[in-house]
């Protein structure tokens, strides 16, 4: 039977009881966020999307969606930012995706990444991760697969910055 640790709390503040915070294979590491309107329009500003089933009811009704949508990059950003938080000074090397159902504006979205295989290489780590979101923590809505060089595999409290 495989048995997951899971290395933070649900706001990603802290802990769960273990011994050590060295990131072994199987760990994962968790986020939730949920994206309002105002996010979508900031990553518009950056991103230059401007596509209108973002900010458009009706656009996204009559493209056979519920409502406007979140980016899918911008839900995608989650990844990166569990990893940086944890691993200050990690780079991210590589990230596939695949979007498998619309996120919608005020969705919760559980953001994970789990540690597949990790490998030591110059004082510094390769890690591949498995990537997924879930809407309301059980729909999956995306996955896929990342690899990041960590400066080391023990698992800092997250920050966030301000």
């Amino acid at each position: 039977m495989l048995v997951k640790r899971v290395l933070c709390s649900s706001t990603l503040r802290g802990f769960s009881s273990l011994s050590s915070h060295t990131l072994k294979v199987g760990d994962t590491l968790k986020d939730t966020r949920t994206f309002s309107s105002e996010d979508v329009l900031e990553y518009s500003k950056v991103s230059h999307d401007c596509n209108p089933l973002h900010f458009d009811s009706y656009s996204a009704r009559s493209a056979g969606f519920e409502d406007r949508l979140v980016h899918g990059m911008l839900v995608a950003s989650l990844f990166p930012q569990i990893i940086s938080s944890h691993f200050p000074g990690a780079i991210y090397v590589s990230q596939s995706l695949h979007f498998r159902l619309p996120v919608y504006i005020g969705d919760k979205i559980v953001a994970e990444i789990q540690a597949v295989t990790l490998r030591g290489n110059n004082n510094k780590y390769i890690a591949k991760l498995l990537t997924k979101c879930f809407k309301n923590g059980e729909v999956l809505v995306l996955d896929g697969e990342a690899t990041a060089i960590l400066p080391s595999l023990e698992v800092e409290e997250a920050y966030s910055v301000q």
